[in-house]
């Protein structure tokens, strides 16, 4: 319309705009803040709710003038100018970006330019929203620290920034929120009107959520696994204990489905009813196996026995009431399969024909995820360890609804909430509910750097000390690679493909030493520096196995090369 101007700041973020104006006294230009325009260009504000979104300014006249405010933040990709004096040149606006200060971490890099944007569109969502505390999203009335989205994402978060001074501030603001009976919020820090004003059979309604209050303990578990620090184990163990007699208390028979004031499910799952008691008995089961451990790190040797045991215990109570002989689930999802695989719940006899059930899922929806955000953290990692990387990668390569790459198809500079946040066929979704900068189904961002590129942890050493080189090629793919700046120094780790030759080039930090893993269909066909790995200096061979020559590798920088099969 006359007078209003929109600018495409090309990225969605959160932050603000430097306004440069000149014009007379009185003037009043008004700026407004949306992530996505309707199909005639105005500004799409449906999806912000009660937001907002909007900062005024009125000039004082004699000259240039700039404005750019102190106390707010939007999330935003375009802005909606009205008022200004005269026609504003597109330095008129300037965009400022806001978020916590963490060190960028990572970085991935592949052949498939989508690929790589959707790894850079989850690092602006975690930008956009790791604000003082993981937020939801930053666009719309809420802003809130919810916890599923958290212990989904930690994981990348901590891959993309150095999110160890985040997480453990962060985890100071969960156990405040936890209930003086021991149930952790589902959102912390906990918000007083959200709180008081949602109560179910006089019980506050946010709080136990399954895959959501169990950030309370995952989250810990995660930031000792990636910095080897025992501290934030230390500091909350109490306060997880509380978390875990809460649910036992109220599920004697260790199936959870007590005391569960909301219970969201696979949330926003597309056309996958995964029973909610399922999900929260795996949870629940998988608390227990994560204290043990966590309880073993501390010297706390009984309750790591104590809560090995009540692991067992639900494992069992999950295998009798969800799982048949054959290894498939009373609920045929996606998530299903790959919580009871990621979680340790099936006897190893089991496994391989539950991993064939998932497959038979994915083949079923025309190879498409159907997962919501309690299971699209472990999809490729499980589809991969369990030997059907070309799933993952099929999976990954999609850009068709519901897919990663769908989004980037339409536009998106940043994870969207839902997978269906806008369509080809019916527009924007349920516009209550529809972010366009929300990280959680990002978390596919693990699986670049530690199956993809190959970086991971050793399975049974925290930090980075030791650790594993993995790649897996596949899909499409002619190279990958990526860096990742641990507690001891910088790992790479990138392979190209030429045909069926591979080559793979490393950098171990000093004082580290790593297990790599070089993909070949001959061991005799490895070298490292154009030499056999056996003579080459800091490279001790191990074993070949599945496709693999397993090296023990000192601090230092290689290039190992060998044929695959195609």
């Amino acid at each position: 319309r006359e007078g209003v101007y929109v600018f495409d700041m090309c990225q969605n973020f959160a932050g603000w705009v430097r306004l440069k104006v000149n014009g007379e006294a009185g003037s009043k230009v008004t700026l407004r803040f949306v992530e996505r325009l309707n199909p005639d260009g105005s500004i799409y504000t449906t999806n912000i709710r009660a937001a907002k979104a909007t900062d005024t300014y009125v000039l004082k006249g004699g000259g240039e003038e700039i404005f750019e405010p102190r106390f707010t933040f939007h999330g935003f990709q375009y802005v909606e100018v009205q008022g200004y004096p005269g026609t504003p040149s597109k330095e008129a606006i300037t965009g400022c970006v806001m978020h916590s200060d963490m060190p960028l971490a990572g970085q991935f890099e592949c052949s498939d330019l989508r690929v790589n944007k959707l790894w850079t569109n989850s690092l602006w969502s975690q930008r956009g929203n790791f604000i003082s505390i993981p937020t939801d999203c930053p666009q719309r009335d809420e802003r809130l620290g919810w916890m599923g989205d958290a212990q989904i994402f930690i994981r990348t978060a901590s891959l993309n920034m150095d999110a160890a001074a985040f997480f453990s501030k962060w985890m100071v603001d969960v156990e405040d929120a936890q209930t003086s009976d021991g149930a952790y919020a589902d959102v912390s820090p906990q918000v007083p009107w959200f709180f008081e004003t949602n109560w179910e059979n006089g019980k506050p309604g946010f709080i136990a959520a399954p895959g959501w209050g169990d950030a309370g303990v995952i989250v810990p578990w995660t930031v000792y696994r990636v910095y080897g620090d025992t501290r934030i184990i230390k500091k909350h163990f109490a306060s997880m204990e509380l978390w875990m007699d809460y649910i036992h208390e109220a599920n004697p028979d260790l199936i959870r489905k007590n005391k569960v004031y909301n219970n969201y499910g696979d949330w926003l799952s597309i056309g996958a009813d995964t029973p909610k008691d399922l999900l929260a008995t795996a949870y629940w089961a998988y608390d227990a196996m994560l204290m043990s451990r966590m309880a073993a790190v501390i010297g706390n040797e009984s309750d790591s026995r104590k809560y090995d045991q009540l692991f067992q215990d639900i494992r069992a109570a999950f295998l009798k009431a969800y799982v048949s002989p054959d290894g498939s689930m009373e609920a045929d999802t996606q998530t299903a399969y790959l919580l009871a695989l990621f979680m340790d719940l099936l006897p190893e006899q089991l496994r391989p024909e539950a991993a064939e059930h998932l497959v038979d899922n994915i083949r079923r929806h025309d190879w498409h995820l159907t997962t919501g955000f309690l299971g699209v953290r472990q999809l490729n990692p499980v589809l991969t360890s369990m030997g059907y990387a070309d799933v993952a990668y099929r999976l990954l390569n999609n850009d068709t609804f519901p897919s990663w790459l769908y989004p980037i198809k339409n536009g998106a500079t940043t994870i969207w909430e839902r997978w269906d946040g806008w369509t080809e066929e019916k527009g924007f979704q349920d516009p209550g509910m529809n972010s366009f900068n929300h990280y959680s189904l990002g978390s596919v961002s693990e699986w670049l750097y530690r199956y993809v590129a190959g970086i991971d942890l050793d399975p049974e050493i925290p930090g980075y000390s030791e650790f594993v080189i993995r790649p897996y090629p596949g899909g499409s793919l002619t190279f990958a690679r990526a860096e990742y700046e641990s507690i001891h120094g910088t790992i790479a780790s990138g392979w190209t493909l030429d045909g069926d030759s591979l080559a793979l080039e490393i950098k171990i930090p000093a004082n580290t030493r790593a297990r790599v893993f070089v993909p070949s269909s001959d061991i005799g066909s490895v070298s490292e520096g154009g030499m056999d790995p056996a003579g080459a200096d800091g490279v001790t061979p191990v074993d070949y196995q599945d496709g693999y020559a397993q090296y023990l590798v000192e601090s230092g920088s290689y290039r190992f090369t060998s044929v695959i099969a195609n």
